[in-house]
Order: structure tokens, then sequence, then C-alpha cells
């Protein structure tokens, strides 16, 4: 079994929004990290993706843009671009990524052919070199995997069963459930160990349960017998192994938590216990034997997440025969490593996960795949060779001017809000005074010396990091929490707010057109990456972020009049948003609230900063239409997105942001600017008026 470490991501954590050509320097890598030869990297930017950034002649003139605004904008665009093969949407974020992907590929090709490599330049080499080797893994098999199969074929008990359990999960390999470092939420500058729920190899808890989607559950059912059979296992009995495995997954997702639930109270992630407590409540499951099985002292306290499920797998251990959990362990074991074997197994997993889930016409290319697997496990490793080509030290100028002008617009409209006590606003403001915001890379690099890795073993290297990174995270444990990390990699085409950090944090590849161009006019860039500030900015106001003090510790700063006002408020968005439709399906603005309310704020305090910012200037009028007209353009265009039906459902029923297109329209209807910016006439569909309305921070 090989993944990633299943170490906590609080849902509200990570909010997704979404190169410059001039080399900068790099920060300093800790103390004790190796050299490296990353001047001898070089970057062709010929072969490059072009950007997707907005032009006039994208613009639709026969639809209106009171009306259809979303239409207006992107429709020209969307029905001349095809989604990739290899895609299961595309739009402004994923052709950002494939730039990324593109510079990557680049580094990781030149970082395999140095020679006497070392430090990081060693490990992407490494990697780069293994995961193209096809020959060797075709050649392999599933023999990578025959000791754990013998291990797994050898569990009789529940006491076997169990110390299982625990030796997997201290390689970093734990199907069953996440378990890792977060901040205390009672004391955000240290960090506590948390278990959360896991062991579902479907994208909810609610593809178990629902009978709209039956059809997808039996084709998980045949999935499972397929990589049972392929693993060694007689088809007659891989079929019935796998309605146990599928029946055993149903009861733990009775017994946890759904999408919809996870994203609207992070209050659940929050339990903190005695491991006495803990051993008392799964008498099946050691938590004592466990933390000693991961090589760190038991704790005082950590939070035991979600105990109704571990309190369900404690009752399974006992209940259940130790024949079907050997079958779920094999299953996701296989299943797990199956991208980092034989085209077999990388066959069968991209023919579920990709085309029947998500509606992927064909598998990625391999050296996407290989990319995508140091993104992974030595992500912020590949980070340190990206920046070095691909960020420039202008584009980091202009992201904190545009920071500090959102940070100003945003404290003006708190202090301005008309249905929040002065009470309430004085605790929000502090809490405004604290933001921390990120821009580009870390001022520190994580050292990487630990990781042995080498030129032909690929599965190895990925264990070998899975491993090295699992300890990693272990280590903080107890300890302060470092906040000069980041929670993502220079190279993703993203950006986050950390509540537990109160920190807005904005990677090098999402700073580039349609979102950012320094050389662009300040209503593109205010409606692009400054809307995308200030979305971020919102998120420590949203539904959950305001749950969250000024220091980052889970406290309730609000008056239970303002409580009471927000409630309502949010109430009206939940309702706008549930109105929407994707071929039939109603979006759920429940699941989609944070984001809902991170967006309308996020769009309403940057078209405040860019007011400001031109105050005084003649407006340009560039292609004939007004500053404010381009700005609201550009707010449409890194919304311009399709997708896959097959992926579009995937995302109604797990995602918490709402389909591209209402996220186009969504805001921009609430804004009296909008209306006045194109002259709409009032109840028109993107001219909110009176109740339908929606004005939150």
């Amino acid at each position: 079994m090989v993944r990633k470490p299943q170490i906590l991501l609080l849902t509200l954590a990570v909010s997704a929004v979404l190169v410059g050509c001039d080399k900068t320097p790099a920060p300093a890598a800790d103390a004790g990290a190796p050299a490296t030869a990353a001047s001898e990297l070089k970057l062709d930017e010929s072969k490059l993706p072009a950007y997707n950034a907005f032009t006039a002649a994208d613009l639709d003139a026969g639809k209106d843009a009171c009306t259809d605004f979303g239409g207006y904008v992107n429709d020209t665009w969307l029905n001349a671009n095809e989604i990739p093969s290899d895609r299961t949407s595309w739009g402004a974020f994923t052709i950002l990524d494939e730039r990324s992907v593109a510079v990557q590929h680049q580094l990781a090709e030149q970082a395999a052919a140095l020679k006497n490599a070392t430090g990081v330049e060693k490990i992407v080499g490494d990697f780069w070199a293994s995961g193209m080797d096809e020959a060797r893994i075709e050649a392999l098999g599933i023999t990578p995997l025959k000791a754990d199969l013998e291990a797994i074929d050898g569990l009789q008990d529940t006491a076997a069963i169990a110390g299982y359990l625990r030796t997997t999960a201290a390689k970093g390999e734990n199907v069953l459930f996440g378990f890792g470092p977060e901040a205390d939420f009672k004391n955000s500058a240290m960090n506590l160990a948390y278990a959360s729920q896991g062991g579902l190899g479907l994208p909810d808890t609610t593809y178990y349960t629902d009978a709209s989607k039956a059809d997808k559950l039996d084709a998980y059912k045949a999935h499972v017998a397929k990589v049972l059979e392929l693993s060694g296992v007689a088809a007659d009995d891989a079929a019935k192994q796998a309605a146990d495995v599928v029946a055993f997954e149903t009861r733990l997702a009775k017994a946890s938590k759904s999408s919809v639930e996870l994203s609207r109270d992070v209050s659940l992630y929050y339990n903190p216990v005695t491991v006495a407590d803990a051993d008392a409540l799964t008498p099946n499951f050691s938590w004592s034997e466990f933390f000693k099985a991961q090589g760190i002292a038991a704790p005082e306290t950590f939070s035991l997440a979600m105990p109704d499920f571990h309190k369900e797998v404690s009752t399974m251990l006992a209940d259940t025969d130790p024949g079907v959990w050997r079958a779920y362990l094999r299953f996701h074991t296989v299943d797990g490593a199956s991208p980092y074997l034989s085209k077999d197994f990388v066959q069968e997993n991209y023919a579920f996960y990709g085309r029947e889930l998500n509606g992927q016409k064909e598998n990625k290319p391999r050296w996407k795949q290989v990319l995508g697997t140091i993104e992974n496990d030595a992500g912020e490793a590949f980070g340190q060779l990206y920046v070095k080509v691909a960020f420039s030290p202008e584009a980091k100028a202009k992201m904190e001017e545009l920071v500090k002008n959102l940070a100003a617009a945003l404290k003006a409209r708190i202090e301005n809000l008309a249905w929040m006590s002065d009470e309430t606003k004085a605790k929000a403001v502090a809490k405004w005074e604290t933001f921390t915001p990120k821009i580009g890379y870390p001022d520190k690099w994580r050292d990487w010396s630990g990781l042995q890795t080498t030129h032909d073993d690929y599965l190895g290297n990925i264990r070998a990091a899975t491993a090295f990174n699992y300890k990693w995270e272990l280590a903080k444990i107890g300890q302060p929490v470092d906040k000069t990390e980041w929670g993502m990699t220079p190279q993703t085409v993203n950006a986050y707010y950390n509540p537990l950090q109160n920190e807005i944090v904005f990677p090098a590849a999402i700073l580039q057109p349609p979102f950012f161009d320094p050389d662009a006019d300040d209503a593109l860039n205010y409606g692009g990456i400054g809307a995308v500030i200030g979305h971020e900015m919102t998120h420590g106001y949203d539904d959950q972020g305001s749950r969250f003090g000024p220091t980052g510790n889970f406290e309730n700063w609000w008056t239970p009049a303002d409580s009471k006002g927000f409630e309502a408020l949010t109430g009206k968005l939940v309702r706008q948003f549930n109105a929407y439709k994707v071929d039939g399906q109603n979006v759920d603005g429940h699941l989609t609230l944070g984001e809902n309310i991170a967006d309308l704020g996020g769009l309403a305090t940057a078209y405040d900063a860019l007011q400001k910012a031109s105050d005084g200037k003649e407006d340009p009028k560039i292609d004939g239409f007004t500053r404010d007209q381009r700005f609201f353009f550009n707010w449409a265009t890194v919304w311009r997105t399709k997708y896959t039906p097959e992926n579009a459902r995937v995302r109604l029923a797990t995602d918490p942001h709402a389909p591209a297109q209402f996220r186009a329209i969504g805001a921009p209807s609430n804004l009296p600017a909008f209306s006045a910016a194109f002259q709409c006439k009032p109840g028109a569909p993107m001219a909110r008026t009176g109740d339908d309305q929606v004005v939150i921070w």
C-alpha cells in the first residue's frame, strides 16, 4: 500500500482559487541541507503553453451582460475549446496548471541528466528517471508488493489485524484513518495530534448510501474485483471478496461524516481526549500501542475526531471475519500502489477513478503521471527548482502592494458594516490586524537531506518518501507550530487561507494571467488576483473561519445578536446557490457556503480597492470598455471552465466550491457596482435587489 501520508487537512484551511520569467534568488535552505546545482537548470519559455488571458475578442455581442454575464464573457471561448482527453475539466486554472507542469517537465529532465547530483536535484532526478523506466516497472509486475500481500494473508485474528494497522501506519501507509499534526484549536501556537476518519475508496459517504449513485457503487464493486483478480485472486473468489469489501466500506461510510457535514462544521475535527479515554472508546484498537508503534510518546491529549467512526472500526475489528479484513487490506494495498506498477494495474486504476468516476477520456501520458508523483511525494523539493526559473521579483513586489491595498479596503468594509455591532466590529478588526500574507514561496525551505532515493527503484523511492514525510510530520506533535511552513508548493495553481495561523498564501504558479500580470491595467489585476486576495482574506470571516480569533484559536468573538444576523444573511446566500442547477441537479448551497461568502466579500473588497487605486486617474476605456467593466470581465474570465458530466457530478457531491459558471455570476449579481457598470435595469438576473440581494462583508 503506497499512499501520501493522510495528514489532517481542515476542509476550510485550503480554498481553491486559482510566471514570471525573470530569475530570482530562492530562499536559503535549512542549515545542514546539501548544496544544490539549480543554477545549471534552464527554462525554455518557447515550449510552454500560452496563457488564457481576457481579451475583448472573446465577448459574445449576441448576449446581454445583465442577463447572461457568464455567457457574454466566456461562451465564445468555451464553445471553441474542448476538454483535453487527459483532463476532466478545462479553463483558467487547468491551463495554468498545464503551464506549471510543462515547466516541471523541463526541470525534471535536466535534473535527471545532472552528473553527481545532490540535494533536491538528486531527489527530483531519481524520481523522474525511475518513474520513466517503464521496461523495469513492467518486468517487475506485482513483485514489489509480494511481502505486503504475504503479511496480509497471515492475518488471522483481531490482534494481528490491529497490529498490522499500527505497523503500516508507521510507514505512512494508513488506509483506514488520517493521522498527523495540526495546530491545537484552543492553543494554535502548539501542534496537537489528530486522528480523523478515512478508509473509503469512493469520494464521499453518499456514494455508498444514495440511490442516485448506485451505478457508481456497482462500478466500484467491479473495480475492486478486477484489482483483486490482477493481484492473483481467482475470478470467482475476487467477485465474492469485492462484495465483502463494498459492504465493509458501506458500514464505515454509515459511521462517517459526509463532505457537507465536514465542510460546514469545523468543530467536528476537534475532540481532545486522553489516550486512556480513547482506549476505552475503542477497546479493540489500542491507541497506547498505536502511539508506541509510531515511535512517539503518548501525549496527554490528542484529538480523536469523528469518534463514532473510530468506535465502529473497533467494533468491526471484533465482529468482522478476518477474511473480509484481509480482502479489504489486500485491495487497498494493491489499489494504492497501482499507479506505480505495471501497465495492467495503471490502466485499471485510470479506468475507474479517471474514466468511470470523472469522465476522463484517456489516461495522462506517463511523463505527467511521474510529475504528479513527484509533486505528491517531494513537491517542496521540486519547488526549490521551480522558483529559481519561473518566478520574478517584480511579480512578488507588485503582489505585496496589492495585498496592502486589499487589506485596507477590507478593513474599511468591516468598519462600515450596518448590520454588525461596534463590539463585534472591534474584534473583527483585531483579527484583520493579525493577517499574515505569504507570497510566491517559503522564506525557509524544508531540509530533505534525510531522504534516500535511487535512479532505478520507482516504488522504492515513493515508499521512502512516504515514510520520510510521515516521520517529518510526526516530529511536529507536541512542538510549537512553525509559522514559516507552507501548505502548498510554489508550483501549485491555487491559494489558501489557514484559520489556525490567520494567514493567506499565494503560491508562485497562480501569479500569472488571467489572475495576475504586472504589465496589465489595474482593472484586470484587481478583478483577477485582487479578488482572489480578497477571497482568501474573507475566508477569515466566512461561516467557519469566523469561528477562529486573531491568534488562530477556536473561539466565539461574536455577540449573540450579530451571530443571528450573520446566519440570516448567509442563509440568503445558501438559497441563492441552491437555485442554480447543473444538468437538472441543484448546487448545494450549504456545501459551498464558505466559498460563496469568500467570493462575495472578496469581489466587493477588490472593487473598493480598485476605486481607491484609481482615485483621480482618468478611465483609460480600453477597447471601448470602462475600467469597471474590465474589472468584472476578468472576474468572469477567472471562472472560465468546463467539466465532463461525470466530473461535474462528483464535484456537486463533494466540492465545497460551486461550479465555476455560477461563481462567475453569483457574487457580481449582488453588487450594485455591477449593475451600474453595465446599466442593468432592476429585476435583471444580474441586478439583484431587495431580499434577493445578499450583502455580508
